[in-house]
């Protein structure tokens, strides 16, 4: 089969995948950026969980749809900007219009929590796309993997952040860990450590005793805005 043929072929079968219904109502549901389970993508479908596995596993294979694995889930995203430009294009053909994400996190956990030994929720969320925008952090070698650049490595001794003592350490160096309630990333790793040690050592953020959750300080909310830009 030569290279158009071939071409043609997954062209066909991915579109054929898409036309299923159930698969479709999935991959609409991703298409706002956040990641989702097999049961809550069944309940979206309108499908049993089993039902829902076997649809998952076809979107994968056509390469519509990834699954990362975090703990015991195994959460679903889009395989990339060019399937929801693909997704995007057949919604202006149909005429319609989606609704948004709505997470059912409480409020308090919701704004602000530990992830381990790291910030999540939307504050964790918000320091990640920060440093993401101020080029501190790009991917590495693929996958989820973070390296912090050289710029970064500047910016985040100004901080405080020791970025070659978390290097150093016996554990993974940075990499974007899935927020369970916001569906985006947050950093993880030893960089994602030290920023919380750091946040905590300055009162930025104080632990709540009776939860994971964080609140951000008067002071933390002044500094990550002068140190960071981050608003929340």
């Amino acid at each position: 089969m030569d290279v158009t043929r071939r071409t043609d072929a997954h062209a066909a079968r991915a579109a054929a995948a898409i036309g299923e219904p159930a698969r479709a109502s999935m991959l609409y549901c991703l298409l706002d950026g956040r990641a989702r389970t097999s049961t809550e993508l069944a309940l979206v479908a309108g499908v049993s969980p089993s039902t829902a596995s076997v649809h998952l596993h076809k979107l994968e294979a056509v390469h519509l749809a990834k699954v990362q694995v975090q703990g015991k889930h195994r959460y679903y995203s889009l395989d990339g900007p060019d399937v929801a430009d693909v997704l995007e294009a057949l919604s202006v053909l149909a005429g319609a219009t989606r609704g948004e994400f709505v997470p059912n996190t409480p409020d308090h956990l919701r704004a602000a929590r530990t992830c381990y030994d790291h910030m999540a929720g939307v504050l964790g969320v918000a320091i990640h796309d920060r440093l993401t925008a101020l080029g501190w952090i790009a991917k590495a070698n693929g996958g989820d993997a973070y390296d912090v650049t050289p710029k970064g490595a500047r910016g985040l001794a100004s901080l405080g952040v020791e970025v070659d003592a978390a290097r150093s350490l016996r554990r993974r160096f940075a990499f974007a860990c899935l927020d369970w309630s916001e569906r985006r990333s947050h950093v993880g790793g030893a960089i994602g450590a030290a920023l919380l040690n750091l946040a905590l050592a300055r009162k930025w953020v104080a632990r709540d005793r009776q939860s994971r959750a964080l609140v951000v300080t008067g002071v933390g909310h002044r500094h990550l805005q002068k140190e960071l830009g981050v608003r929340l």
